[in-house]
């Protein structure tokens, strides 16, 4: 055992170990204080350096990157065109931006070619003293008028060669056909009708304040109240989505339940299907929020965000059927739907625009850098609720008797972690 004299520096480890707990416990408080010293004279001599030479600073942020588990995020090597591409995990965006790029550099070596064809069939001089008049009457006779160049305007397919900058909104207009092909009632050429959604619940079911609360959040909808007495008809999913049908509903949304608490939801596009099945996680009411406010009966904004995939693509068509495509900007009520990880956070807010303070930031976009334009404009935001988290476990074809009978797709049989599918 060292000697009792002998003390630690702070500037260092420890240099032995003791049975002794006290006396462990203060050598590892000495220990902990010496490397909290050390970590803070790294910082304030890296702050020195850095303002002396910002760029320094500029170079540790940008490879200050934390590696998460979106930055490991994993795509399926897809040549060509995906099909529907429901289980395929695949950049639609970036899929189409690579095929425009290939387009764009076949149209350019097709311009140098022709260019080089130009060049070497342009005429040269000769020396045999020939006349003018005989050269071009012999040109004239023997070779046709050269080809007519093509125009050096190029197209839009020829002008998309650089790659646009990503950005978290959903481009609905990247939807691959064969998925339109698959599902004509949901990509429709036709202009959608109004929405009319009928909202229900499962049997013996006690959510009758969570589904009155879902008719504030989706427009023109309404509550029926789904009976289980022992003396009445129990009537299936496929019943109500027939009797829905018939009176111009466009969607029937189920909310089950388990220990009184919302689990599931269930989306039915009609007048055929598909059917969708959610699970629930965090349901917190708009009442428990602090600093909450009212909703009001205006038609809100939808913002549908990183929805990516085919697959991404199709759930954000179903969530776009059920809001109105002209909302009420004088509501200045937005539904944000921001798909992360294959999990959907719904929140629903009201914003204000107001005057940026002295102390906050100006905006910062995409790509990092302060957005032109509205450098003294700031964005503030009050929830409305309620707010919930779903994920997308099986999409149904058609409206089928019992649920799951046949499927279009189904989760779960992805194991791979940094793989997803939305």
């Amino acid at each position: 055992m060292a000697s009792r004299k002998f003390k630690p520096s702070v500037k260092s480890t420890l240099p032995f170990k003791t049975g002794n707990r006290e006396r462990r416990h203060k050598l590892h408080i000495v220990r902990k204080k010496a490397l909290d010293n050390t970590r803070r004279d790294q910082r304030f001599r890296r702050r020195k350096e850095e303002d002396k030479d910002p760029r320094l600073r500029e170079e540790r942020l940008r490879q200050n990157i934390p590696l998460t588990l979106e930055r490991k995020r994993v795509w399926d090597d897809v040549d060509g065109d995906t099909g529907d591409g429901l289980g395929v995990s695949v950049d639609v965006e970036r899929l189409k931006r690579q095929r425009l790029g290939e387009e764009a550099e076949e149209f350019e070596d097709e311009e140098d070619q022709i260019d080089q064809e130009e060049a070497t069939e342009a005429p040269t001089s000769d020396n045999d003293g020939d006349s003018m008049i005989d050269s071009a009457s012999d040109n004239d006779e023997s070779s046709p008028a050269p080809a007519k160049p093509p125009s050096r305007h190029r197209t839009a397919t020829g002008r998309a060669t650089s790659p646009t900058q990503f950005t978290l909104s959903t481009n609905l207009d990247l939807t691959p056909s064969a998925l339109a092909t698959r599902f004509p009632t949901l990509f429709s050429t036709d202009p959608p009708p109004l929405p009319k959604t009928l909202i229900t619940t499962s049997l013996h079911s006690t959510l009758h304040d969570e589904a009155r609360l879902l008719t504030t959040l989706f427009p023109n909808s309404v509550y029926i109240p789904r009976s289980a007495h022992r003396h009445s008809y129990k009537y299936s999913v496929r019943e109500i989505a027939s009797f829905a049908t018939n009176r111009a509903y466009t969607a029937v949304l189920v909310l089950k339940e388990d220990q009184k608490k919302p689990t599931g939801l269930t989306f039915v596009h009609l007048p055929a299907g598909p059917t969708f099945h959610f699970s629930i996680s965090n349901w917190v009411e708009g009442k428990s929020l602090p600093g909450h406010g009212r909703p009001t009966e205006h038609n809100p904004e939808l913002i549908l965000n990183n929805f990516r995939t085919p697959l991404g693509l199709l759930t954000a068509h179903l969530f776009r059927t059920v809001f109105p495509p002209q909302p009420d900007f004088q509501g200045r009520q937005v539904v944000t739907l921001h798909n992360q990880r294959d999990y959907i956070f719904l929140r629903r807010h009201r914003y204000v625009f107001r005057e940026k303070r002295v102390t906050e930031k100006s905006v910062i976009g995409p790509d990092g850098k302060e957005v032109k334009g509205v450098e003294g404009i700031r964005a503030g935001l009050q929830e409305l609720g309620p707010r919930f988290t779903m994920k997308l476990r099986r999409i149904d074809k058609g409206i089928q008797r019992a649920s799951g009978q046949e499927w279009e797709w189904k989760g779960g049989m992805e194991k791979q972690r940094t793989k997803f599918q939305l």
